[in-house]
């Protein structure tokens, strides 16, 4: 995902959603309704969560140094998972406590037409946003579906600015839809029903975005495609015969470290090996050139080890030996 098509849709939805919602406040003061004010807090936190992206991207571009030696490409990571904690709190639980306190102290709304006037804009701006962000990722995801898209993207920006936009307009349709009833049948609790599935919507999205954004932090293997440029790259038939065994891991949405043992011939010297190494780091930047970290360990492939398969005391996160544990 190219950083220049995540910003582009981030400042257009920055842009949108300030827009709205300072037109949701002022509709909220002429009619006193509930949904108005939760789609204001909304939007609201919708900014600034957009605020907090550009600020992780800013921040993922400063350069590695000795404490933080593979850089920062993470910090993009932890300002979406913060994204996901202010959609929940400011906007998902302000929503449901607001919803409820219409629901048990109903009031006549006054002035309808601004809460209608401004939600309709708003279905407009938020359109264009979410028609941008649509735009700047398909560019990116190809075949995949965009369930597939959202679950596989390692820059966190266009799905979460894709949820929260989708979120928006189908908030939006319901605050419409409980204005509306609460002014067809004379009775504001409507008002507040709606008011309640916004805030229901606005934490089922961000406990979405929460689950995918913590994957990304735990730390996420490269894609399929990506694996197998790598693996027929490293590969070259002659000195370098086969991968023993890999492990990829995004440092970063557009930063890969790749960490490999290969197979060389036993009788080949110290100079060609070394010079294969080389040869196969060059070949997997080209191949995929977000491998910047890359790691070749040169051993002797044995039938007999490979038929014991994997050690799992070796294994990142695999169980412990008794001895260990004491």
């Amino acid at each position: 995902m190219s950083a220049s098509g995540g910003t582009k849709a981030i400042v257009a939805a920055l842009a949108a959603n300030l827009a709205i919602a300072v037109a949701k406040f002022v509709a909220f003061l002429f009619s006193g309704s509930s949904s108005m004010l939760a789609e204001s807090v909304h939007s609201v936190a919708d900014s600034g969560n957009q605020a907090l992206l550009l600020v992780g991207g800013k921040k993922a571009q400063r350069q590695a140094t000795p404490q933080h030696p593979f850089g920062y490409g993470r910090e993009r990571y932890i300002y979406a998972f913060l994204v996901s904690i202010v959609l929940f709190s400011v906007g998902g639980m302000f929503a449901l406590y607001e919803g409820y306190e219409k629901i048990k102290n109903p009031h006549e709304l006054e002035h309808w037409y601004w809460p209608v006037g401004v939600l309709v804009f708003a279905i407009i701006a938020e359109g264009f946003s979410f028609r941008t962000a649509i735009k700047e990722s398909n560019t990116l995801r190809g075949d995949h579906s965009w369930k597939e898209f959202v679950r596989r993207a390692k820059a966190p920006e266009l799905p979460v600015v894709l949820l929260e936009d989708l979120g928006a307009l189908i908030g939006l349709v319901l605050a419409l839809g409980g204005v509306g009833l609460a002014l067809a049948t004379g009775d504001s609790v409507w008002d507040g029903i709606g008011t309640l599935c916004i805030g229901v919507l606005l934490i089922l999205i961000a406990l979405v975005l929460a689950a995918e954004t913590k994957s990304l932090l735990l730390g996420e293997a490269a894609g399929p495609e990506a694996t197998e440029k790598i693996e027929a790259a490293t590969v070259d038939g002659d000195t370098v015969t086969r991968i023993i065994h890999m492990r990829t891991l995004h440092i970063g949405p557009e930063e890969l470290l790749v960490a490999a043992k290969i197979a060389v011939r036993h009788d080949d010297t110290a100079a060609e090996i070394a010079a294969a190494i080389n040869a196969a780091e060059t070949r997997i930047r080209e191949a995929v050139p977000i491998a910047r970290v890359i790691y070749l360990e040169p051993d002797i492939y044995s039938e007999a080890e490979a038929a014991k398969g994997a050690d799992p005391e070796a294994t990142p996160g695999g169980p412990t030996s008794p001895d260990a544990a004491h």
